[in-house]
């Protein structure tokens, strides 16, 4: 096994590899994207670390594992499959169902991990954003934005999830 190599020290004239070995600038939409969305996966992280619940702590993980090949096929990771976003419907469509009662706002305070989410959420969101002009210039594929497009409606499923919990619902 190699050794653990942490400084390269070939970002340190402002560009960064992508898996492909195209050098890019660090500023470049498709580094922002997945820049954004390992900060997504970070609070996604947090709210699994902080989980008493351990069905949703396991579909936290399955998330931040899903979120992971997203990233890798964003950066160009030629090995790694485009984003499927089966695994986020399936996750809605399992909250959707638990849930009873009529609609209200939520509160990103219900909860420790359920506010992690929030801000997973609004991270997730701002990913999106970053897609869209790399999407209308056809620098990432349909598939890509679909994933990024149903990413936040699968984390805010999840914050309502453990909110629900963490309020004797279920």
């Amino acid at each position: 096994m190699p050794d653990l190599i942490i400084t390269t020290k070939g970002g340190d004239k402002g560009t960064t590899s992508l898996c492909n070995g195209e050098r890019v600038p660090k500023d470049h939409p498709r580094v922002e994207l997945y820049g954004t969305l390992d900060e997504c996966q970070a609070h996604v992280g947090m709210a699994r670390a902080t989980c008493p619940y351990d069905e949703v702590a396991d579909w936290l993980l399955k998330l931040e594992e899903n979120m992971s090949y997203a990233m890798g096929s964003l950066a160009m990771c030629e090995d790694l499959p485009e984003p499927d976003s089966s695994l986020l419907e399936t996750l809605v469509a399992k909250v959707t169902a638990m849930h009873k009662g009529p609609f209200r706002f939520v509160r990103p305070g219900d909860s420790v991990p359920g506010a992690a989410l929030h801000i997973a959420r609004t991270v997730a969101r701002r990913a999106e954003r970053v897609a869209v002009k790399l999407y209308r210039d056809n620098l990432i594929s349909d598939s890509q934005y679909v994933y990024l497009n149903r990413l936040s409606d699968a984390i805010y499923a999840l914050s309502l999830w453990v909110d629900m919990l963490a309020r004797g619902e279920s």
